[in-house]
């Protein structure tokens, strides 16, 4: 996605695009359930996390969703952010086998309830998926 960087493109735009490539279905989800509460907010997740932050050099969108999925498994408290992440590291190509690696990794620094929450928000996403939902 990097590589072919507009520099026309505003955050916005370049937000967007991240977006679709990374989240799809399940990004655009969350920002149309914004729009009846806090439309501004929607245009900063553009902006700020995708524009800036994973439109950056240096780390893989692969990569990037390893950090985030273990980050949001350690919070203990993100799970509906956990699923949409998880369902953006198969986007990305990561496995579900190295989607569960990682979570199980969490119980090593995040303990074990945060690494069972995480095991479980995957699995529903897994099942949705092999079920042909949207996960």
């Amino acid at each position: 996605m990097r590589a072919d960087h507009d520099p026309g493109e505003t955050r916005l735009q370049r937000g967007q695009r991240a977006l679709a490539a990374i989240d799809g279905e399940a990004g655009q989800k969350v920002i149309e359930s914004l729009a009846g509460i806090a439309p501004d907010f929607a245009t900063y997740l553009f902006e700020f996390p995708f524009g800036d932050i994973y439109s950056r050099p240096g780390l893989s969108l692969r990569d990037r969703e390893i950090a985030t999925i273990a980050a949001l498994a350690a919070l203990g408290t993100a799970q509906p952010q956990l699923k949409v992440h998880v369902a953006a590291g198969l986007n990305v190509g990561l496995s579900q086998d190295e989607i569960t690696e990682i979570l199980m990794q969490m119980a090593v620094y995040a303990g074990f309830p945060a690494a069972l929450n995480g095991l479980f928000a995957a699995q529903e996403v897994f099942a949705a998926r092999a079920g042909g939902g949207a996960g």
